[in-house]
């Protein structure tokens, strides 16, 4: 049971999104919403592990074990707006909003927007922004069985090798079985 919800031509950072994505990637629908939230207070950070030529070291990528980490709000915020989404389409399909979990997500880079920027000298060059596309899918976690208790009164005997029993009888000072 999963519900999936996708933006495509997203005017937001590539690279950013997918970091904020990968960061967010199995965790709990609860929990994901609540990191991106504590997330636009500066709470929490989003740690940098492919992307890291340019942000910055940052003491709460700490609990990530990497040492770079950003904010990136407005990847966030497209992020909530499609885990709002997400959430809709699992209340239309009847499902358990709390046992959900982030089980897919992806960000593919869209074609960039070309503009132009004007140079000294009468040149003229490009201005490309990075826009990207977003999928994710929710699935329902499966609630945990218990396993059935085992009587303990059948219990398996453990194999003792020839060598060992030997080494006991000498030592209770009886004669090896050969003798």
């Amino acid at each position: 049971k999963s519900v999936k919800a996708r933006g495509s031509h997203l005017r937001t950072h590539f690279k950013n999104t997918h970091e904020t994505a990968r960061a967010i990637a199995k965790m709990s629908l609860v929990r994901a919403e609540a990191y991106l939230n504590f997330l636009l207070q500066h709470k929490e950070a989003i740690p940098y592990r492919k992307f890291t030529g340019g942000p910055g070291r940052q003491a709460q990528a700490k609990i990530f074990h990497v040492s770079q980490a950003r904010w990136p709000e407005k990847s966030v915020r497209f992020l909530l707006d499609l885990l709002q989404n997400a959430k809709s389409n699992a209340e239309q399909k009847e499902l358990k909003v709390d046992s959900l979990v982030v089980d897919h997500i992806q960000v593919n880079q869209a074609p960039s927007h070309r503009r132009r920027t004007y140079r000294a000298h009468g040149r003229i060059n490009n201005w490309c922004g990075s826009p990207c596309h977003v999928e994710l899918i929710l699935s329902e976690k499966p609630e945990l069985v218990k396993k059935a208790a085992v009587a303990t009164a059948v219990e398996k005997k453990k194999k003792v090798s020839q060598k060992k029993l030997a080494r006991q009888r000498r030592a209770q000072g009886l004669a090896p079985a050969g003798e």
